[in-house]
């Protein structure tokens, strides 16, 4: 059982509480008596509130249900949808015209332009990795992935021809990047400066190397004629370093799984380390132990001699929990469950509080604020009871108002169709706002759910509505004031080995106007950094301000099969496409609590997976059923070969517990169903009730205690 104590009228996990109060608020100087008692009557006060906005959520659900019930086998007519949606306050009148006024954003939201990194904060080295991806190596990432149109690296060390392929692309860059004015950088010798046709973008030297600047970004030379690369170089260039993840958000929310307090303990300490700035994690790499830790900053001469230093390290968010899960590692005073997002607003600010009075070794917000992104809500009145809950974090820990920064997630039906309406609610504090196709999409299968069968997973790719709401995006940040205040950021490149396709297709988001867009790894972030030195991205945003909002008919359009009558070979192919990638998820998140990793799809192409992708497959597969697309005999026998399958792609990894054969004792193959089979009556179709629910019992049996 777990050990609870009591701090004012709240019940806490002892473990949790002794590290608030150690490890947060002492070195704060807080007097913990009074910011529990304050966090008491915050909890109480905004759970109550919480569960309003949740119920009101469930209402509007069921009002659009019983609608489409009603006219069952009539074609959807636009503009009486539309109405519909008004008279029961799903949509809302636009707030008119309003500027955002946020203040004290840093230089790597508000002005540059640049790649983003989501990271899962239970993992300690991928955090470690995505805090240090600020810089990294163009050679590396070129001689590693498939972004070099050259032949693979043969085995047997290093690839001379490889790196040959690897140096002239490099230089390709530079020619693109930062020109010289006459001729390119393959002729230069290394001899003084570089001749560049704009001298101003040299900013700075240093013993072994040039520091350069493009579109706001910095490049960074490596000279290094003792280096085995730089020995043979004609410059003597031993690395081409790049600004690349400017920015990271350290996740709490879809990228893991934490369901009790040993799970958030482990989740608050990670955020700790990093703010304060001593995490370190010690691992084994090719039988080598090796201890990671934060990068120092950067440290050169600029050209008038003056000392110029520069981050080391990502600008760091953290993204919270939304407002439908509560947590047991805190007991209210009716002794229920603290709401999760309740809890993350307090303690990851009361963290991050320690970074606002300088008391970590090397910073994370130079303008002294705390950034947390925050997903999942619907509409603008759940924006709103976001900005007065951060108002009450701010009055709780003694901050100034509007410390705390959000960054809204448009990832919800009802948050898009009202996006204006959702900024204005939290303009005063508002840094971020991005698109995120696949939680986005499950909303929209689960929103309609009784409108009739949706079309094929991937065909909804294509389909009006995201067209229209990514444009809608850009353009209603951009009416409202966010560039050069915040981010209008765009969604994942979810295949971290394909780069060569990245590199290809991922010009869409800067050309979009997004000044930010999501990365799988830092090797990736490098590679998309220059897009940003090929694409201005605040010019691309001047040249769309002022053009018109597109209208909601195209966001509002459902992508249903209207008329479709799939053959058996094609039902079975989607059912088999969506309960891999369901199960190859699950397994992992109930057996070994993995909230994302690189999972194998039906074709054996590794994929970044989170909740979002899950959400998508078990409400397409619960829609088809419903619908009468299939049957559940054939969703089962799509289950059963897919756990047979997926059991194979995992074969290598010794902590695996195999599905197949197991089907009653297997608890992930048991979720997995769950997910389908109940996915119809899941709140707004999330998947997170069942997995949290699942992964306790798997924590139960294997001894942990809850």
């Amino acid at each position: 059982m777990t050990r609870r104590v009591e701090r004012s009228e709240l019940r806490v996990d002892a473990a949790l509480a002794q590290f608030i109060d150690e490890q947060v608020l002492a070195p704060l100087g807080t007097d913990a008596g009074a910011f529990w008692q304050g966090f008491s009557t915050l909890a109480v006060a905004f759970a109550a509130r919480n569960r309003a906005l949740l119920a009101k959520r469930d209402a509007l659900q069921a009002e659009i249900d019983a609608w489409h019930v009603a006219r069952a086998g009539k074609p959807l007519d636009a503009g009486e949808y539309e109405a519909f949606l008004r008279q029961i306050g799903y949509l809302v009148p636009e707030p008119g015209d309003f500027q955002v006024t946020t203040q004290n954003v840093d230089e790597e939201i508000a002005v540059l332009a640049g790649p983003q990194l989501v990271v899962p904060v239970l993992n300690a080295r991928f955090l470690l990795n995505a805090a240090n991806a600020r810089w990294g190596s163009l050679y590396d990432a070129y001689y590693g992935t498939d972004a070099l149109d050259a032949p693979p690296a043969r085995p047997g060390g290093y690839d001379a021809e490889r790196g040959a392929a690897v140096i002239r692309a490099a230089r390709a860059f530079l020619d693109s990047a930062v020109p010289l004015a006459e001729g390119d950088w393959s002729a230069w010798d290394g001899v003084g400066d570089p001749p560049l046709a704009d001298p101003s973008q040299l900013v700075a030297r240093r013993q072994g190397g040039l520091l350069l600047r493009h579109n706001g970004l910095h490049i960074e030379l490596v000279l290094d004629r003792s280096h085995p690369v730089g020995a043979t170089d004609v410059a003597g260039i031993a690395d081409v370093v790049l600004e690349s993840a400017l920015t990271t958000i350290v996740d709490l929310e879809d990228s893991i799984a934490a369901v009790d307090a040993e799970d958030k303990l482990v989740a608050y300490g990670n955020w700790l380390g990093v703010i304060r700035g001593d995490l370190a994690d010690t691992f084994d790499k090719g039988g080598r132990t090796l201890t990671r830790k934060l990068a120092e900053d950067r440290v050169w001469t600029a050209l008038d001699g003056s000392s110029l230093v520069l981050p080391g390290r990502s600008m760091l968010f953290v993204r919270n929990v939304g407002h439908l899960m509560t947590n047991p590692a805190i007991l209210l005073p009716d002794g229920g469950e603290i709401p999760e997002g309740i809890m993350d607003a307090v303690l990851t600010s009361a963290i991050s509080a320690q970074d606002v009075k300088r008391l970590g070794k090397y910073g994370n917000s130079r303008a002294g604020s705390i950034y947390i992104v925050k997903p999942k809500m619907h509409g603008p009145e759940e924006c709103a009871f976001t900005n007065d809950l951060f108002d009450a974090v701010e009055d709780l820990l003694d901050l100034p108002r509007h410390t705390v920064k959000v960054g809204v997630m448009d990832e919800e039906r009802r948050t898009s169709a009202n996006l204006a309406a959702c900024i204005h609610a939290v303009k005063d504090r508002i840094v971020f706002i991005n698109t995120g196709f696949l939680d986005r999409t499950g909303d929209e299968i689960h929103t309609s759910m009784r409108a009739g069968p949706m079309i094929r997973k991937n065909d909804i790719k294509s389909s009006a509505w995201i067209a229209c709401y990514e444009k809608r995006n850009v353009a209603i940040g951009l009416k409202h004031g966010l560039s050069g205040r915040a981010q209008i950021g765009k969604g994942m490149w979810a295949a971290p080995d394909r780069m060569g396709a990245m590199m290809a297709e991922k010009t869409v988001h800067p050309k979009a106007g997004a000044n930010t867009a999501w990365v799988p790894s830092p090797t990736a972030a490098t590679l998309h950094a220059m897009h940003y030195h090929a694409i201005d991205v605040f010019a691309v945003q001047k040249e769309l301000a002022g053009q018109p909002v597109p209208g909601l008919g195209d966001l509002l359009k459902i992508p249903l099969a209207e008329g479709t009558n799939w053959s058996e070979d094609e039902i079975r192919a989607e059912l088999d496409n969506n309960a891999q990638g369901l199960l190859g998820y699950v397994v992992r998140w109930i057996d070994q609590g993995v909230g994302c990793s690189k999972v194998p799809d039906i074709n054996d192409v590794g994929l970044m997976e989170d909740r979002a992708t899950l959400r998508i497959s078990s409400q397409h597969m619960a829609n088809w059923l419903l619908h009468g697309v299939c049957t559940r005999e054939q969703v089962m026998d799509s289950l059963q070969r897919m756990a047979a399958k997926v059991d194979a792609q995992n074969a290598g990894d010794p902590l695996y517990e195999p599905m197949a054969g197991n089907w009653d004792s297997s608890l992930a193959f048991q979720a997995a169903c769950d997910l389908v089979f109940k996915g119809v009556e899941q709140p707004s179709g999330y998947t997170e009730p069942l997995l949290h629910a699942w992964r306790q019992k798997k924590k139960a049996a294997a001894g942990v205690p809850a």
